[in-house]
Protein backbone atom coordinates (compact mmCIF):
# COMPACT_ATOMS: atom_id res chain seq x y z
CA UNK A 1 0.00 0.00 0.00
CA UNK A 2 1.57 3.40 -0.99
CA UNK A 3 0.32 5.97 1.43
CA UNK A 4 0.86 10.02 0.59
CA UNK A 5 1.12 12.09 3.45
CA UNK A 6 0.65 15.69 3.75
CA UNK A 7 1.95 18.10 6.88
CA UNK A 8 0.83 21.67 7.23
CA UNK A 9 0.64 21.72 11.41
CA UNK A 10 2.49 24.89 11.92
CA UNK A 11 5.02 26.62 9.72
CA UNK A 12 6.60 23.55 7.50
CA UNK A 13 4.77 22.88 4.48
CA UNK A 14 5.79 18.58 3.75
CA UNK A 15 4.91 15.89 2.05
CA UNK A 16 6.20 12.30 1.97
CA UNK A 17 5.55 9.00 0.26
CA UNK A 18 5.37 5.88 2.40
CA UNK A 19 5.32 2.01 1.74
CA UNK A 20 2.71 0.65 4.06
CA UNK A 21 3.91 0.22 7.32
CA UNK A 22 6.26 2.65 7.40
CA UNK A 23 9.18 2.24 4.50
CA UNK A 24 10.00 6.05 3.28
CA UNK A 25 10.21 6.14 -0.56
CA UNK A 26 10.19 9.86 -0.12
CA UNK A 27 10.33 12.96 2.04
CA UNK A 28 10.27 16.76 1.01
CA UNK A 29 9.63 20.18 3.42
CA UNK A 30 9.36 23.30 2.81
CA UNK A 31 10.39 25.68 5.64
CA UNK A 32 9.27 29.20 6.76
CA UNK A 33 11.82 29.98 8.77
CA UNK A 34 13.41 32.87 6.82
CA UNK A 35 9.35 34.78 6.71
CA UNK A 36 8.75 34.55 9.88
CA UNK A 37 12.04 35.05 11.86
CA UNK A 38 11.79 38.96 11.53
CA UNK A 39 8.75 38.49 13.99
CA UNK A 40 10.36 36.36 16.50
CA UNK A 41 7.71 33.27 16.32
CA UNK A 42 5.06 32.04 13.58
CA UNK A 43 2.69 34.37 12.24
CA UNK A 44 -0.49 32.36 11.72
CA UNK A 45 -1.52 34.55 8.52
CA UNK A 46 1.59 34.29 6.88
CA UNK A 47 2.01 30.78 7.16
CA UNK A 48 -1.39 29.50 6.19
CA UNK A 49 -0.56 31.73 2.63
CA UNK A 50 2.48 29.78 2.67
CA UNK A 51 0.98 26.69 2.76
CA UNK A 52 -1.04 27.55 0.25
CA UNK A 53 1.90 28.32 -1.95
CA UNK A 54 4.50 25.12 -0.96
CA UNK A 55 1.99 22.26 -1.11
CA UNK A 56 1.74 21.43 -4.58
CA UNK A 57 5.27 22.23 -4.62
CA UNK A 58 6.35 19.27 -1.77
CA UNK A 59 3.98 17.02 -2.74
CA UNK A 60 4.98 17.02 -6.70
CA UNK A 61 8.63 16.45 -4.79
CA UNK A 62 7.53 14.06 -2.95
CA UNK A 63 6.29 11.65 -6.42
CA UNK A 64 9.42 12.59 -8.01
CA UNK A 65 11.90 11.27 -5.68
CA UNK A 66 9.89 8.61 -4.77
CA UNK A 67 9.53 7.78 -8.56
CA UNK A 68 6.39 6.96 -8.98
CA UNK A 69 2.70 8.83 -10.41
CA UNK A 70 -0.64 9.60 -9.18
CA UNK A 71 -2.24 6.39 -9.95
CA UNK A 72 0.24 4.12 -7.63
CA UNK A 73 -1.18 6.49 -4.70
CA UNK A 74 -3.60 3.73 -2.60
CA UNK A 75 -4.34 6.18 0.36
CA UNK A 76 -4.01 10.41 1.16
CA UNK A 77 -3.05 10.79 4.62
CA UNK A 78 -2.72 14.40 6.59
CA UNK A 79 -2.51 15.95 9.88
CA UNK A 80 -5.93 16.87 11.07
CA UNK A 81 -4.30 18.32 14.42
CA UNK A 82 -2.84 19.42 16.63
CA UNK A 83 -1.47 23.02 15.39
CA UNK A 84 -2.45 25.91 13.49
CA UNK A 85 -6.00 26.18 12.51
CA UNK A 86 -5.95 28.27 9.79
CA UNK A 87 -2.38 26.12 8.87
CA UNK A 88 -4.26 22.63 9.28
CA UNK A 89 -7.40 24.01 7.04
CA UNK A 90 -4.84 24.41 3.50
CA UNK A 91 -3.52 20.94 4.42
CA UNK A 92 -6.70 19.13 4.87
CA UNK A 93 -7.73 20.74 2.13
CA UNK A 94 -5.40 19.50 -0.27
CA UNK A 95 -5.58 15.92 1.11
CA UNK A 96 -9.65 16.16 0.40
CA UNK A 97 -8.96 17.16 -2.75
CA UNK A 98 -6.56 14.17 -4.32
CA UNK A 99 -8.19 11.90 -2.00
CA UNK A 100 -11.60 12.87 -3.81
CA UNK A 101 -9.35 13.29 -7.27
CA UNK A 102 -7.63 10.04 -7.09
CA UNK A 103 -11.19 8.08 -5.31
CA UNK A 104 -8.72 6.65 -2.59
CA UNK A 105 -9.15 6.28 0.96
CA UNK A 106 -8.14 10.16 3.11
CA UNK A 107 -6.76 9.08 6.33
CA UNK A 108 -6.57 11.65 9.30
CA UNK A 109 -3.51 11.42 11.68
CA UNK A 110 -2.64 12.83 14.75
CA UNK A 111 0.48 15.13 14.62
CA UNK A 112 1.44 14.10 17.98
CA UNK A 113 1.18 9.95 17.25
CA UNK A 114 3.25 10.97 14.32
CA UNK A 115 5.86 12.38 16.48
CA UNK A 116 5.62 9.48 18.31
CA UNK A 117 6.06 7.21 16.16
CA UNK A 118 8.60 8.52 14.04
CA UNK A 119 11.87 7.07 15.91
CA UNK A 120 10.27 3.93 14.11
CA UNK A 121 10.79 5.55 10.41
CA UNK A 122 14.45 4.33 10.46
CA UNK A 123 15.34 0.89 8.88
CA UNK A 124 17.27 -0.39 11.30
CA UNK A 125 14.02 -0.05 14.18
CA UNK A 126 12.36 -2.83 15.26
CA UNK A 127 8.70 -2.44 14.35
CA UNK A 128 6.77 -0.66 17.38
CA UNK A 129 4.55 -3.93 18.41
CA UNK A 130 7.76 -5.79 19.32
CA UNK A 131 9.30 -3.37 21.72
CA UNK A 132 6.07 -2.57 23.86
CA UNK A 133 5.73 -1.54 26.27
CA UNK A 134 8.20 1.39 25.54
CA UNK A 135 7.80 5.26 27.06
CA UNK A 136 7.80 7.98 24.50
CA UNK A 137 9.11 11.32 24.92
CA UNK A 138 7.52 14.27 22.61
CA UNK A 139 9.35 17.25 22.69
CA UNK A 140 8.46 19.96 20.37
CA UNK A 141 7.87 23.97 20.13
CA UNK A 142 4.52 22.99 21.01
CA UNK A 143 4.28 19.64 22.99
CA UNK A 144 6.16 18.24 25.98
CA UNK A 145 4.91 14.67 26.98
CA UNK A 146 5.47 11.26 28.24
CA UNK A 147 3.26 8.82 26.85
CA UNK A 148 3.95 5.06 27.62
CA UNK A 149 2.34 2.87 24.90
CA UNK A 150 1.34 -0.76 25.87
CA UNK A 151 0.62 -1.55 22.17
CA UNK A 152 0.71 0.72 19.02
CA UNK A 153 -3.02 2.25 19.05
CA UNK A 154 -3.22 1.60 23.29
CA UNK A 155 -1.44 4.82 25.04
CA UNK A 156 -1.74 6.64 28.11
CA UNK A 157 -0.76 10.19 29.03
CA UNK A 158 1.87 9.61 31.69
CA UNK A 159 2.64 13.55 32.05
CA UNK A 160 2.64 16.77 30.13
CA UNK A 161 4.23 20.36 30.53
CA UNK A 162 1.56 22.52 32.05
CA UNK A 163 2.67 25.87 31.04
CA UNK A 164 5.65 26.42 28.31
CA UNK A 165 6.72 23.43 25.95
CA UNK A 166 10.69 22.74 25.91
CA UNK A 167 11.06 24.52 22.28
CA UNK A 168 9.10 27.47 23.75
CA UNK A 169 11.66 27.53 26.37
CA UNK A 170 14.23 27.37 23.95
CA UNK A 171 12.87 30.18 21.39
CA UNK A 172 11.92 32.69 24.39
CA UNK A 173 15.24 32.05 25.56
CA UNK A 174 17.18 32.86 22.73
CA UNK A 175 14.55 36.02 22.41
CA UNK A 176 15.86 36.95 26.14
CA UNK A 177 19.42 36.61 24.91
CA UNK A 178 18.81 38.24 21.32
CA UNK A 179 19.63 35.38 19.34
CA UNK A 180 17.22 35.44 17.01
CA UNK A 181 14.63 33.06 15.79
CA UNK A 182 14.40 29.96 15.77
CA UNK A 183 16.03 29.86 19.38
CA UNK A 184 16.59 25.74 19.54
CA UNK A 185 19.39 25.47 16.84
CA UNK A 186 21.59 28.61 17.88
CA UNK A 187 21.19 27.90 21.70
CA UNK A 188 21.93 24.10 20.52
CA UNK A 189 25.05 25.67 18.62
CA UNK A 190 26.84 28.07 21.29
CA UNK A 191 25.67 25.75 23.93
CA UNK A 192 28.14 23.25 23.09
CA UNK A 193 31.23 25.81 23.67
CA UNK A 194 29.89 27.39 26.60
CA UNK A 195 30.06 25.51 30.20
CA UNK A 196 26.85 24.31 31.73
CA UNK A 197 27.71 25.00 35.34
CA UNK A 198 28.40 28.49 35.15
CA UNK A 199 24.83 29.38 36.49
CA UNK A 200 22.08 27.16 37.91
CA UNK A 201 18.73 28.06 36.77
CA UNK A 202 15.60 26.44 38.11
CA UNK A 203 14.24 22.83 37.06
CA UNK A 204 11.06 23.46 37.44
CA UNK A 205 9.46 21.04 39.81
CA UNK A 206 5.43 20.72 39.74
CA UNK A 207 4.01 19.94 42.64
CA UNK A 208 0.54 18.55 43.12
CA UNK A 209 -1.47 21.19 43.28
CA UNK A 210 -0.17 23.14 40.22
CA UNK A 211 -2.91 22.32 37.85
CA UNK A 212 -1.51 18.72 36.54
CA UNK A 213 -4.94 17.82 35.42
CA UNK A 214 -5.22 14.74 37.56
CA UNK A 215 -1.34 13.60 36.23
CA UNK A 216 1.12 12.55 38.25
CA UNK A 217 3.51 15.49 39.31
CA UNK A 218 6.33 13.65 39.23
CA UNK A 219 6.18 13.04 35.51
CA UNK A 220 4.97 16.57 34.65
CA UNK A 221 7.30 19.68 33.31
CA UNK A 222 7.02 23.44 33.73
CA UNK A 223 9.40 25.90 32.08
CA UNK A 224 7.62 28.90 32.14
CA UNK A 225 9.48 29.85 35.71
CA UNK A 226 13.21 29.11 33.65
CA UNK A 227 12.47 31.71 31.14
CA UNK A 228 11.42 34.52 34.24
CA UNK A 229 14.72 33.38 36.09
CA UNK A 230 16.83 33.87 33.01
CA UNK A 231 14.84 37.39 32.59
CA UNK A 232 15.72 38.64 35.84
CA UNK A 233 19.24 37.36 35.56
CA UNK A 234 19.59 39.17 32.69
CA UNK A 235 18.72 42.02 33.96
CA UNK A 236 20.71 42.39 36.92
CA UNK A 237 23.63 40.39 34.90
CA UNK A 238 22.88 42.09 31.69
CA UNK A 239 25.32 40.08 28.77
CA UNK A 240 27.41 42.26 26.41
CA UNK A 241 28.30 42.55 23.11
CA UNK A 242 32.28 42.14 24.21
CA UNK A 243 31.65 39.34 26.34
CA UNK A 244 30.93 36.10 23.88
CA UNK A 245 32.36 33.23 25.80
CA UNK A 246 30.06 34.37 28.92
CA UNK A 247 26.75 34.59 26.47
CA UNK A 248 27.93 31.12 25.63
CA UNK A 249 28.19 30.00 29.28
CA UNK A 250 24.80 31.21 29.84
CA UNK A 251 23.31 29.70 27.02
CA UNK A 252 25.08 26.31 27.88
CA UNK A 253 23.55 27.18 31.74
CA UNK A 254 19.99 27.60 30.28
CA UNK A 255 20.04 24.88 28.27
CA UNK A 256 21.53 22.61 31.08
CA UNK A 257 18.14 23.60 32.77
CA UNK A 258 15.86 22.02 30.11
CA UNK A 259 17.47 19.04 29.95
CA UNK A 260 18.11 18.22 33.37
CA UNK A 261 14.43 18.38 33.72
CA UNK A 262 13.75 16.00 30.46
CA UNK A 263 16.06 13.83 31.96
CA UNK A 264 14.50 13.23 35.33
CA UNK A 265 11.25 12.80 34.29
CA UNK A 266 12.36 10.15 31.67
CA UNK A 267 14.15 8.75 35.08
CA UNK A 268 10.98 7.97 36.51
CA UNK A 269 8.71 7.30 34.04
CA UNK A 270 11.84 4.69 32.88
CA UNK A 271 10.94 2.04 36.31
CA UNK A 272 9.92 -1.42 34.98
CA UNK A 273 10.31 -0.31 31.12
CA UNK A 274 13.04 -1.32 28.78
CA UNK A 275 12.52 1.08 25.76
CA UNK A 276 12.14 5.10 25.26
CA UNK A 277 11.64 6.65 22.07
CA UNK A 278 11.83 10.16 21.44
CA UNK A 279 10.95 12.57 19.15
CA UNK A 280 9.79 16.07 18.21
CA UNK A 281 11.99 18.99 16.88
CA UNK A 282 13.88 19.47 19.95
CA UNK A 283 14.98 16.00 20.19
CA UNK A 284 17.59 17.16 17.74
CA UNK A 285 18.90 19.04 20.29
CA UNK A 286 22.67 17.48 20.61
CA UNK A 287 22.71 17.89 24.82
CA UNK A 288 19.67 16.29 25.17
CA UNK A 289 20.84 13.15 22.69
CA UNK A 290 24.01 13.23 24.60
CA UNK A 291 22.10 12.92 28.20
CA UNK A 292 20.22 10.12 27.07
CA UNK A 293 22.86 8.28 26.14
CA UNK A 294 24.95 8.76 29.06
CA UNK A 295 22.16 8.73 31.69
CA UNK A 296 23.20 5.66 34.03
CA UNK A 297 19.20 5.27 34.47
CA UNK A 298 19.03 4.47 31.14
CA UNK A 299 22.01 1.64 30.97
CA UNK A 300 20.94 -1.31 29.63
CA UNK A 301 17.90 -0.11 28.24
CA UNK A 302 17.07 0.56 24.60
CA UNK A 303 16.83 4.39 23.80
CA UNK A 304 15.42 4.92 20.34
CA UNK A 305 16.45 8.48 18.57
CA UNK A 306 14.57 9.63 15.85
CA UNK A 307 16.53 10.17 12.70
CA UNK A 308 17.61 13.95 12.54
CA UNK A 309 15.57 14.18 9.06
CA UNK A 310 12.25 13.46 10.65
CA UNK A 311 12.68 15.13 13.83
CA UNK A 312 11.46 18.31 12.77
CA UNK A 313 7.71 18.59 11.50
CA UNK A 314 7.33 15.92 8.56
CA UNK A 315 5.12 13.93 6.55
CA UNK A 316 6.56 10.24 6.57
CA UNK A 317 5.64 10.19 10.07
CA UNK A 318 2.21 11.05 9.28
CA UNK A 319 1.84 8.26 5.85
CA UNK A 320 3.63 6.37 8.67
CA UNK A 321 1.18 6.47 11.02
CA UNK A 322 -2.09 5.73 8.87
CA UNK A 323 0.91 2.72 7.83
CA UNK A 324 0.32 1.33 10.89
CA UNK A 325 -3.39 1.09 10.92
CA UNK A 326 -3.64 3.52 13.58
CA UNK A 327 -4.94 6.44 11.79
CA UNK A 328 -8.89 7.29 10.72
CA UNK A 329 -11.53 7.24 8.21
CA UNK A 330 -12.35 10.61 6.62
CA UNK A 331 -13.57 10.76 2.95
CA UNK A 332 -16.34 13.07 3.34
CA UNK A 333 -13.61 15.45 5.94
CA UNK A 334 -14.03 19.11 5.94
CA UNK A 335 -13.05 21.70 7.74
CA UNK A 336 -15.10 20.96 10.88
CA UNK A 337 -12.73 17.84 11.61
CA UNK A 338 -9.96 20.23 12.21
CA UNK A 339 -8.89 19.87 15.52
CA UNK A 340 -6.05 22.67 16.47
CA UNK A 341 -5.96 21.75 20.33
CA UNK A 342 -5.76 17.68 19.64
CA UNK A 343 -5.16 15.75 23.00
CA UNK A 344 -2.02 13.01 22.02
CA UNK A 345 -4.32 10.03 22.84
CA UNK A 346 -7.59 11.54 20.59
CA UNK A 347 -7.90 9.50 17.15
CA UNK A 348 -10.52 10.27 14.47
Amino acid sequence: MIILGIESSCDESAAAVVEAPRRVLSSAVSTQIALHGPYGGVVPEIACREHVRALPCVIRAALEQAGIGWAAIDAVAVTYGPGLASSLLVGLATARALALRLDVPLIPVNHLQGHLFSPFLSVSTPDPAMVCPFISLIVSGGHTCLVRVDAPGSCRLMGQTIDDAAGEAFDKGANLLGLGYPGGPLMDKLGREGNPKYHRFPRGRVDANSGTGGLDAKFCFSFSGLKTALRYYLESNPVGADEPQRLRDVVASYQEAIVSALLTRVDYAMEGIETLAVGGGVSLNSRLREGLNAAPELAGKKVLLTEPAYCGDNAAMIAAVAGLGLGGRGAAMDERDCCPNLSVLEAY
